[in-house]
């Protein structure tokens, strides 16, 4: 079950969401985040990109990481439309996430080279209590790794 916090912050929308740790919680972010972003101001194309990377980066975090101290996952988004910022912190994990070469055959591990494709800038910050993997959607970002 997921709890959510929403509030303004100067011309930004921002919310932040956590979810039970665990694979089933992928399709809750999914409708969660696109009932957010769906209220016109988000182009239909940064809303599927930011459907697909979400995706991803949830999944990512329950395969290859631990739960934040409380047994979740968090993700945090802003939306200065039309870009859209996320972020997904985890426990963190013994690798740091980085996209895997491309292979033809390999069952898995294209997810990071997705979220590459599909973001203007990405990137992972290490802190204290665990990992945050971030990706800003529709042109750059205001922060920086």
């Amino acid at each position: 079950m997921a709890t959510q916090t929403n509030k303004k912050q100067m011309d930004a929308r921002v919310r932040t969401v956590r979810l039970a740790w665990s694979l089933e919680s992928v399709p809750e972010i999914r409708r969660v985040l696109v009932e957010d972003l769906s209220d016109g101001t988000v182009p239909e194309e940064i809303i599927h990109e930011a459907e697909t990377v979400v995706c991803e980066l949830v999944a990512n975090a329950v395969r290859h990481a631990k739960p934040l101290p409380d047994g979740s996952v968090r993700v945090h988004w802003k939306v200065r439309a039309p870009r859209v910022e996320l972020e997904v912190t985890d426990g963190g994990g013994g690798k740091i996430p980085t996209p895997k070469p491309p292979t033809t055959w390999a069952p898995a591990g294209r997810g990071l080279r997705i979220v590459r494709s599909m973001a203007h800038e990405w990137g992972v910050s290490e802190e204290r209590q665990g990992r945050t993997v971030w990706a800003a959607l529709g042109g750059p970002s205001r922060r920086r790794a």
